[in-house]
């Protein structure tokens, strides 16, 4: 029964992003089953070969440390408010933790870092060595599969900026894969956090958050070239050679050419992120004048847990424990992960099984919500500024393409837990 509703499952979000495609009969199904089979290979490797699982931990502290580079000079300039030592005591965990200050700087390290990297012809030989590999076994150019990658390590806009030079020249197809893995994997600097929230009753929560940001990205590939189908190119377009309008003089002229191209995408991400919080406020406000359901005010979490109730049935959930499942998805999509997670730590052992727990763990790790579209659009629009419409568009389907993928990577969790992988 598990192993017929899981192909039951990814039979039916296929079917949601083949109705959605926008041209069906250019779909690469070379993508789409590479994808599918690197995603059951990631899955089966991460889980039953713990050497495989440790380079994932090595890279993620490559992430990690980053992030506390990034932290050093936050806190600063910006003090406590950056992460530095607070003057009060601390009441409320992380209540430290300001999105703009804490967060949202890793933006100009990994825009300088890229800059770099270029100047020096790095990333040039990485994107290259990524096409090597993944266009032979899955069709993917250099840049789609470098951004797809770090991805699994780093955010929804610091992947795009570590191929800035390349963005231009994607397809609308590659750049909506590529905004589909920034939604369906979380950064590896909020993994801890993540996996705080679990430990208490998941063994090794650290580990399986790794393993689902890692197996849905090759899942979210193959979504986005269902519902975005793109060419694959008879040039080899890793050997393109880039015009660069006043290339950097040195080493440091690089960086700080980096630093002030990253400026601009941090002011579009706060604008922007700022705006869709208020929007989805709004809407939920307007939303609670409507009659009551079930003594519950009417709201877009309530709407969302309805539409998802069938979903987590689909990946493994049993029906009866449909109900708190449904409300944490519907939690991660309209505000955000962190929430989910939190929500889910606080819930009973009587609410979910230790099943339902696993399947959800994996279900809830992808940033595809309404906060996050303000980020990756706020971003993208300010990098590829002619090309704000498509984006936009690109958006709200993004959502969609990333949360089926984190949802397979659920059901793929709740079948190898039947199987006794866990």
């Amino acid at each position: 029964m598990a192993v017929l509703r899981f192909f039951l499952a990814f039979l039916c979000f296929f079917l949601i992003a083949f109705l959605l495609s926008e041209d069906r009969r250019r779909i690469r199904w070379r993508v789409v089953i590479g994808g599918l089979a690197l995603e059951a290979a990631a899955a089966l490797i991460l889980v039953a070969f713990p050497p495989a699982k440790q380079l994932l931990l090595i890279a993620n502290d490559a992430a990690h440390a980053m992030q506390t580079a990034t932290d050093a000079g936050s806190s600063f300039v910006f003090g406590y408010l950056g992460g530095g030592a607070t003057p009060f005591e601390e009441k409320t965990p992380s209540a430290n933790f300001i999105l703009a200050f804490k967060a949202l700087p890793m933006v100009l390290t990994i825009s300088a870092l890229a800059s770099l990297f270029f100047h020096w012809g790095l990333l040039q030989r990485i994107a290259g060595a990524f096409a090597w590999a993944l266009r032979r076994s899955m069709g993917l150019d250099g840049p789609l599969a470098l951004g797809a990658a770090v991805h699994i390590f780093v955010g929804m806009i610091e992947a795009p900026l570590l191929i800035r030079p390349y963005l231009a020249k994607m397809q609308q197809g590659e750049l909506f894969a590529l905004m589909s893995c920034g939604m369906a994997g979380v950064a590896g600097t909020v993994m801890v956090i993540y996996a705080g929230f679990l430990s208490p009753f998941l063994p090794d929560a650290l580990g399986h958050i790794l393993i689902a940001s890692a197996i849905a990205t090759p899942a979210a590939i193959a979504i986005a070239a269902v519902m975005s189908p793109w060419r694959l190119d008879q040039e080899d377009r890793d050997d393109v050679q880039f015009i660069v309008e006043h290339p950097p003089v040195g080493a440091f002229d690089a960086i700080i050419k980096g630093v002030a191209e990253g400026v601009g995408p941090l002011v579009g991400i706060v604008a922007v992120l700022l705006t869709t919080v208020a929007l989805v406020t709004l809407v939920n406000m307007a939303l609670a004048h409507l009659p009551m359901i079930d003594g519950q005010t009417v709201s877009l979490q309530m709407i969302f847990a309805y539409a998802f109730r069938p979903i987590v049935w689909l990946i493994g959930v049993p029906w009866e424990e449909g109900g708190a499942a449904s409300s944490l998805m519907a939690t991660k999509t309209v505000v955000n992960e962190f929430v989910a997670y939190r929500d889910m730590s606080q819930l009973g052992a009587e609410a979910l099984s230790p099943k339902s727990r696993l399947i959800l763990t994996y279900a809830l790790c992808g940033f595809a919500n309404f906060g996050s579209m303000g980020i990756l659009v706020g971003g993208l629009n300010v990098i590829l500024p002619n090309r704000r419409a498509e984006i936009a568009r690109l958006g709200l389907r993004s959502i969609l393409s990333g949360t089926m993928a984190t949802c397979m990577s659920g059901a793929v969790a709740g079948l190898l837990f039947e199987m006794g992988a866990f």
